[in-house]
């Protein structure tokens, strides 16, 4: 494999080389730039290919953002190779919440499950863990190295803050410092909460406490909130009352870092601490002490508020989704930034001038006819969330069911049938499909509890393949992600953070008829459980009239046959029935109205 210029740079040894190897080890040839043997990172992909000495250029991923704006919602899609690979929307009445900050009042202390809840004047109450609490200084330690190094900001939600050490209001820095869960791909998952020693929580009722918000309210749960605060800038992610300084770990260039970090530590007030981004990555000191100051300001703007304002109170309001994804997402890899609103063109490209002025010629006013998620094939992918079944490429599907407790994925070879032995198409279906379900997950944005129904491999080293494949796509998912080995019946077991409800439920809401289980009651069902109340109501009532109203497809399924069952029923439980029908009655329920009283006595003979 050859570079633009006819010379080969790497070499793939054959015995690594595998048609279903998807991360071979590439090993630099004389004259190429390329130090030592290297891997292909998520966001790299090969050009060109040629037998013999393999040979080739690394070239970072093609990234797009493309924003679609009406009068009802903003949709932003983030296009991988032209394929889209995160969605966000924000509609009225589902604003994004996580990174508001709020002055809550402590309303329950439940020491039996190592929890508070906190009133934020939400509809529901917060959810504060005890591990979110306190001194922090053992969590900021599996963060950072012990020499201040490493540490990464990258929020999951494009904006997902993370979290500094302020004290809960009304109390010393000793008492009241919080701890933050650390969002993104930051986040450690918690093996137990035994991990870390448990510590004496001195939370009251009644109390105020500043918190930050960290995961949206999913289902019947509310919100989860830190009392450590984070304000997330473009170029930095500043920590009140934490004194370190962190550099991105993606950030890998050391006189970069190390430059980066003698410049924020050099202006950087007493009390603070801070992240240092990857996107400034090269940039000048004025920038990053700009962005470092407009920080500054938004924090004092707190402390003023919560001095004067009364809990619970909303005291910072993060950006908008928009707004946040360009602040987080639009780096150096961003080659085209796409927007079809001129008015949000503007605010855009105001704030881009702003922080970033070498990347406003990125930035482009859609003018088109054809409506710009049409024209970059975002409105495909689109339709596909609104599925169960995802066909792929090969002629295999997956399929994605969601339950209250998990979310279960099931691969299945469909039509798919090459010429080869089993154990070869089962392999080459399953490699598609971890690719798939990598990016469905992105997409759809599921979290929790994730169980894979892969295609049962017999031989391990296929299985082996298969739980590569997996971590090797997972690692370009910016939320936090636990996967475990397949088992030997070919299940695999994640986690993925959840920081917000799953995207689907922005373009939907469950059925009124089935709740959003996909069920309904067979009508032959309804009638038997109408013929049981008659039996009940002749028994202890001597009327012999009623009306009953039923959902007109009930109705219609009463009247049927040459003798009709409601007169069927009527001959059997000797009662005059009169049959109404209400559009608004479920195909389940049913009423009956006395003839006698006029009253609705439905309940009274209904178990």
């Amino acid at each position: 494999m050859g570079n633009s210029h006819g010379k080969d740079y790497i070499r793939i040894d054959p015995e690594d080389m595998h048609s279903d190897c998807r991360r071979p080890l590439f090993r630099p040839l004389a004259g190429s730039p390329f130090r030592a043997p290297f891997r292909l990172e998520p966001d790299m992909h090969l050009v060109g290919f040629a037998t013999g000495d393999r040979g080739g250029k690394i070239v970072p991923m093609k990234k797009d953002i493309v924003i679609n704006s009406t009068a009802n919602e903003h949709r932003i899609a983030i296009l991988e190779d032209s394929r889209l690979a995160e969605l966000f929307v924000e509609a009225p009445g589902k604003e994004r919440m996580v990174g508001d900050i709020h002055l809550g009042k402590v309303a329950k202390v439940m020491p039996g499950i190592r929890a508070a809840f906190i009133n934020i004047g939400l509809q529901q109450d917060a959810f504060l863990h005890f591990s979110d609490i306190g001194d922090s200084l053992q969590e900021y330690n599996a963060l950072f190295d012990e020499d201040d190094e490493d540490d990464e900001e990258s929020p999951h939600d494009s904006a997902a803050p993370l979290s500094p050490l302020p004290p809960a209001t009304g109390q010393s820095p000793e008492a009241g410092a919080a701890v933050v869960e650390a969002p993104a791909s930051e986040q450690r998952p918690r093996q137990s909460e035994e991990r870390y020693p448990r510590r004496e929580v001195n939370l009251q009722r009644g109390q105020d406490i500043l918190v930050q918000i960290t995961k949206e309210p999913v289902g019947k749960k509310g919100v989860r909130v830190t009392s450590e605060i984070s304000l997330p800038g473009r170029f930095l992610v500043l920590l009140p009352f934490d004194g370190k300084v962190g550099v991105s770990k993606k950030l890998s260039n050391f006189k970069e870092r190390r430059r980066l970090r003698k410049l924020v530590r050099s202006f950087v007030p007493p009390g603070f601490g801070a992240i240092i981004r990857t996107v400034a990555d090269g940039k000048t000191e004025e920038l990053i002490r700009q962005d470092l100051d407009e920080l500054i300001k938004v924090w004092r703007n707190i402390e003023k508020a919560v001095k004067t304002e009364t809990s619970p109170a909303l005291v910072y309001k993060d950006m908008d989704t928009t707004s946040s994804v360009i602040r987080d997402l639009f780096s150096d890899n961003v080659e085209h930034v796409v927007v079809d609103d001129k008015k949000l063109y503007k605010e855009i490209r105001a704030y881009v001038q702003w922080m970033s002025p070498d990347m406003l010629d990125r930035l482009e006013l859609y003018r088109g006819k054809e409506p710009v998620f049409d024209k970059y094939g975002v409105e495909k992918d689109i339709q596909t969330l609104l599925t169960r079944k995802v066909w792929l490429k090969s002629g295999g599907y997956i399929f994605i069911e969601k339950t209250e407790a998990m979310t279960v994925i099931d691969v299945n070879s469909g039509r798919y049938a090459a010429k080869r032995e089993q154990e070869q198409n089962s392999l080459r279906t399953d490699l598609e499909a971890a690719r798939e379900v990598c990016r469905q997950l992105r997409l759809r944005d599921i979290g929790g509890i994730i169980i894979i129904d892969f295609i049962d491999l017999d031989e391990d080293k296929n299985r082996k393949k298969v739980y590569d494949e997996m971590k090797k796509e997972l690692r370009r998912d910016r939320a936090k992600v636990t996967a475990l080995p397949l088992t030997e019946f070919g299940l695999m077991q994640l986690t993925r953070q959840r920081i917000r409800q799953s995207v689907q439920l922005s373009f939907s809401e469950a059925c009124p008829a089935c709740a959003g289980t996909g069920l309904i009651q067979s009508k032959t069902t309804t009638i038997n459980n109408i013929e049981r109340w008659i039996k009940r109501f002749k028994s202890e009532s001597r009327e012999f009239r009623l009306v009953l109203k039923v959902n007109p497809s009930v109705a219609e399924f009463l009247h049927q046959g040459t003798i009709s069952r409601l007169t069927k029923i009527m001959f059997k439980f000797f009662v005059k029935i009169k049959l109404d029908t209400d559009p608004a009655i479920p195909a389940d329920d049913f009423r009956f109205i006395s003839t006698k009283s006029g009253n609705d006595v439905t309940d009274q003979y209904r178990l």
